[in-house]
């Protein structure tokens, strides 16, 4: 090995300044092995509809030479239509991370702390850190839940999880316009990744609020994770920000056949609504069945549960069921949390080889 230099060994030094006091954030485990059990990152146990690879492979043509619609315009009059809402109305972008993103440096960056809850999504302290927001986080009450009232105090805006991330738990629309109310001046975002498991939305809320911000995603209850379809809904001047940020960033965010799939997903009303039902199904039943195995968990209305168990510490079920190829979510970013686990609703096979794993560790014990 070549004698190296100090300055060859502090290659850092071609970082930026800020580069330095980033904490990424880390995504779901995703291991190259056959045979593997994954409970860990909330993908959709169904495939995507019919109608997306036949709309995607019609877009495989010559027409890939040329650039897409910047404006994903036939795209936002679905989702417009879909939402009774206007296209105007209406942002798409390249996944709801990249939305958030350019939510956080149009509307987010007000010289106060965005809040948001201390146990949530944990992009959120990331792109705090990446734009230079001081964090908010408003701690969630004793069983894990939001409470609204907590957020009636200065701020730079608001962003929520709805259903929230990692726990599932929901707020009606009643708490969330309680929460508009509260911040007349500020940006409300409503995250709504799990919205589609068993709540209702706050889409119908935009006309009302010039304050709502709500962000989707096809990557969950469309089973399109692997396209990266995000959008946000939201009155024109909201819009016309997040418009500005991207065309700043890139102004081509979303291809031909990614645009064209999104568009038949959304289409699939009926697919849609059976593959929803049910994950929300296979969600109860394998509730009733860790239950009946020791363990408790928060009140999910996601496609994932949020579990503890009465006896064993979660670093070693987790530990365990990857031994046998299982593989869940220990999130350990905060000590309220360190002994759950986020088990996402797979396949009726999953979930039975799942149960199966547990209910032998459980009496192994």
């Amino acid at each position: 090995m070549p004698n190296l230099t100090p300055s060859q060994t502090n290659l850092s030094r071609f970082w930026s300044p800020k580069v330095h006091d980033l904490s990424p954030y880390v995504p779901g485990e995703q291991p190259k092995l056959s045979n593997l059990v994954k409970l860990n990152t909330n993908e959709n146990p169904f495939p995507p509809s019919l109608k997306v690879f036949a709309a995607m492979q019609d877009e495989l043509s010559e027409s890939l030479r040329l650039y897409p619609d910047p404006n994903a315009t036939a795209l936002r009059q679905c989702l417009a239509s879909y939402n009774g809402l206007m296209v105007d109305q209406v942002f798409v972008g390249n996944g709801s991370d990249e939305v958030l993103a350019h939510a956080f440096q149009a509307l987010l960056q007000h010289g106060e702390p965005l809040l948001f809850p201390d146990i949530s999504y944990s992009f959120y302290p990331v792109y705090c850190g990446l734009y230079g927001i001081e964090k908010g986080e408003v701690p969630l009450a004793d069983d894990l839940t939001i409470n609204v009232s907590e957020y009636q105090q200065p701020n730079g805006g608001v962003i929520l999880p709805n259903p929230n991330a990692p726990t599932g738990e929901l707020l009606g629309l009643v708490a969330i316009r309680q929460l508009l109310t509260a911040n007349p001046n500020r940006v409300v975002v409503i995250d709504e990744a799990y919205i589609d498991f068993g709540g209702q939305s706050a889409t119908q809320l935009v006309p009302e609020f010039d304050n709502l911000l709500v962000v989707q995603t096809l990557s969950k209850s469309r089973s399109l994770a692997g396209l990266r379809v995000g959008f946000a809904f939201g009155q024109s001047h909201l819009i016309e920000a997040l418009e500005r940020v991207k065309n700043s960033f890139n102004s081509y965010p979303l291809s031909r056949e990614s645009q064209a799939g999104a568009i038949a997903a959304i289409e699939d009303e009926s697919y849609f609504q059976h593959t929803c039902q049910a994950n929300i199904a296979q969600r109860e039943k394998l509730a009733g069945q860790l239950q009946a195995l020791g363990f408790s968990m928060t009140n999910s209305y996601a496609n994932f549960l949020f579990v503890t168990h009465s006896t064993m510490d979660a670093v070693d079920i987790a530990a365990a069921l990857r031994q046998q190829g299982i593989i869940v979510r220990h999130l350990t970013s905060s000590p309220r949390t360190t002994n759950y686990l986020r088990i996402s609703v797979g396949s009726a096979r999953e979930c039975e080889l799942l149960v199966q794993a547990l209910t032998e560790l459980v009496v192994g014990n």
